[in-house]
């Protein structure tokens, strides 16, 4: 095999590194370990919370910190904090309350614990059964629960109300917050150096590379910020056009081992 020119790997998640079920394919995990193999270093970044990453670790063999909540909170393999970085706590209520005044539920993320309005709202029992723990419920909104935000979540079916809110978080308050879609029915807010640009940036410095020598592969807008801070770029085959374009190289989708395939073809060609 010859030796590869990228040094490390750094990957999305949902609709990246797992199939629309959420699952982790056999191919994926080996074409993992064949990264391993080869002296390629491997990371994980996702909007999702610590817990909600740890069933990858033993099957990926995960050394790298893991960026959480787009980086808001980089932890170890075992779940200790590296890192962390929280929205201000003078925006907490005014985020939420613009999100909802697009009628987009709100959920909040602070250190292990994730709260929703209601338990049997849109996405709930979905997002429970992807990140394998249940959540807590709102009695008074995020009011209260200030404090160490990492991350707000807008939730609603309305891919339409998503993208204005997103728009509208980003127009008012993009200086002191990160805002981005990360499923077509969620916008993740954090702080602003929460996104996956700065994760590629802080493990470049951390493994002291050159962006060049790093891979990234997503499939939504918040990963195109990963993107432009890496050599080699990859869209997964069901991301947007605007993705697509903003990748060097496109590959399968995650129904097709879209991950996998962009380490055959692109990494240890």
């Amino acid at each position: 095999m010859a030796t590869p020119t990228v040094k490390m790997f750094l990957a999305d998640v949902d609709g990246t590194l797992v199939t629309q079920d959420k699952v982790l394919t056999d191919q994926a995990i080996q074409a993992v370990h064949s990264l391993h193999d080869a002296g390629v270093i491997f990371a994980i970044t996702s909007g999702r919370p610590p817990r909600g990453m740890a069933m990858l670790v033993d099957p990926l063999d995960i050394k790298t910190p893991i960026a959480a909540f787009n980086g808001g909170l980089l932890v170890d393999r075992d779940m200790n904090v590296i890192d962390q970085r929280v929205l201000p706590e003078d925006l907490v209520i005014p985020v939420a309350d613009m999100m909802s005044s697009f009628k987009l539920d709100v959920w909040l993320y602070s250190g292990a614990d994730w709260y929703v309005p209601k338990a049997d709202g849109p996405h709930v029992a979905r997002e429970t059964w992807t990140v394998k723990f249940e959540p807590k419920v709102m009695s008074d909104g995020v009011h209260g629960l200030t404090g160490s935000v990492a991350k707000l979540v807008g939730v609603s079916d309305d891919h339409d109300a998503v993208d204005k809110a997103t728009e509208a978080v980003h127009d008012k308050f993009g200086d002191h917050v990160s805002a981005a879609a990360s499923q077509p029915y969620y916008l993740d807010v954090t702080h602003p150096q929460a996104n996956k640009g700065a994760v590629a940036k802080y493990l470049a410095g951390r493994y002291k590379l050159h962006s060049d020598d790093i891979a990234t592969i997503g499939d939504m807008p918040n990963d195109v910020l990963m993107f432009a801070h890496s050599g080699l770029s990859i869209a997964m085959g069901q991301s947007s056009p605007e993705v697509k374009r903003a990748a060097r190289r496109v590959t399968t989708s995650n129904q097709d081992e879209g991950f996998a395939n962009a380490v055959t073809k692109f990494i240890l060609r």
